[in-house]
């Protein structure tokens, strides 16, 4: 058996991890669209239903879609405000510069790649950010948790994944995430390779410990390395 697949996570793993102002930049959003009164309002009930759903996703892995979060806010978007909301986060979604050439290697060595993503999106959002940093051509396919009922750590995500990429053996795949909890442990509790990207703003979990502790995704190769020796 060899290494067939890698799958990564993709906020704070192939975009860098960095801190987000949620509450201003739903106000930044509704302030473009509403008058100001309004779109404080507005603003406060988005973030509120959003912190509400993914307390839900931690609760009972359940996933959720950026429509019930509009719903839960009486929020009525229309094209022009969703247009406002992902440009706004266009500073956040940036993809890690190491990102091209681990995939372009990954490609080279035959191993598939995948992603697999906690979030509320649709999938044309995540692909303009993937088309605008050139890296889509280097992706075999992807899961968004916007899609099916789970999120990570369930086990079904992550078969989700494989499935994606045509893969079937979870011990064939390592996967690449920030978060302890969701990332590693949900990896290894369905049977793969886990690899960490830590940061400072991600809680420790101390029931799995991870294959392999990188700080940059550059590093990853000399791990697949060993692993390929090792299998």
């Amino acid at each position: 058996m060899t290494v067939q697949a890698v799958i990564f996570d993709w906020g704070g793993t192939l975009t860098p991890w960095h801190t987000v102002d949620h509450d201003a930049l739903w106000l930044e959003v509704c302030a473009r669209h509403y008058p100001a009164a309004e779109a404080a309002g507005l603003a406060a009930a988005a973030r509120a239903a959003e912190v509400e759903l993914w307390l839900l996703a931690e609760q009972a892995q359940r996933s959720a879609t950026l429509a019930e979060l509009f719903a839960r806010a009486g929020v009525a978007p229309s094209a022009e405000f969703l247009a406002s909301y992902y440009e706004a986060w266009d500073p956040h979604t940036l993809t890690d510069p190491d990102v091209r050439p681990l995939l372009g290697e990954l490609r080279r060595r035959g191993i598939k790649v995948g992603v697999l993503s906690n979030t509320m999106w649709p999938r044309d959002a995540h692909e303009r950010i993937f088309f605008r940093d050139q890296v889509i051509d280097l992706i075999d396919g992807a899961v968004y948790s916007s899609e099916i009922p789970w999120v990570k750590p369930h086990p079904e995500a992550f078969r989700a994944a494989m499935a994606a990429i045509g893969v079937t053996d979870p011990a064939s795949c390592v996967f690449v995430g920030d978060r302890p909890y969701d990332d590693v442990h949900g990896a290894k509790g369905a049977g793969m390779r886990a690899v960490l990207v830590p940061n400072k703003d991600v809680p420790w979990f101390d029931g799995t410990t991870p294959d392999a502790v990188i700080t940059r995704l550059a590093e990853l190769p000399s791990y697949l390395d060993i692993w390929q020796h090792d299998l």
